[in-house]
């Protein structure tokens, strides 16, 4: 099954916000995909909301050895013992692909992790936070540094990020030349 990670801030989040992570969860699911996720508020709850109102299976990364800061919708919960930066980064190795709605310093962290890693991600650029703003600072609107390590990629629409995101994982399995 491929493994789908979002990323994006946690805690009290706008509407709008709490709307796309939930449409994002569903579309996830309706796909066949697993949603992973850092598995505690915000970002993370509501498109963990998604993915079950479609059925689908929804693990939660948390910080510490505790269930109790995961949210009420994960189906495995996997607790790290680990703090939310070195969390993120179990979360990051453990996707095929991640999606970033919104976000702030944390999420930018996954962000460069994800990059460091070579993982490919795709920016729901609407979302606001660093998910607005990346594009506007990235190298070439496409890298985080002159290296080139793997492109980042933007979208408008949840549908527009899941297409991208698992034609990106097509692209991975070709053989390099």
């Amino acid at each position: 099954m491929i493994r789908i990670g979002v990323i994006g801030q946690s805690g009290e989040i706008p509407q709008e916000m709490r709307d796309l992570a939930v449409e994002l969860g569903k579309e996830i699911a309706q796909r066949g995909c697993v949603l992973f996720s850092g598995g505690t508020s915000g970002i993370m709850e509501y498109a963990s909301k998604g993915a079950k109102e479609a059925n689908g299976l929804v693990v939660g990364i948390l910080p510490g050895d505790t269930r109790e800061q995961g949210n009420s919708y994960i189906d495995i919960p996997i607790t790290t013992g680990l703090s939310f930066d070195y969390r993120s980064l179990i979360l990051v190795h453990s996707s095929d692909v991640l999606i970033m709605i919104g976000g702030g310093n944390g999420t930018l962290g996954e962000l460069s992790a994800a990059y460091l890693n070579r993982k490919p991600v795709v920016v729901l650029e609407p979302s606001g936070g660093w998910a607005g703003k990346i594009r506007t600072v990235a190298y070439e609107e496409a890298y985080l540094d002159e290296r080139r390590s793997i492109k980042i990629d933007y979208a408008q629409t949840v549908q527009e990020a899941l297409n991208i995101a698992l034609s990106r994982l097509d692209e991975q399995k070709e053989p390099l030349t």
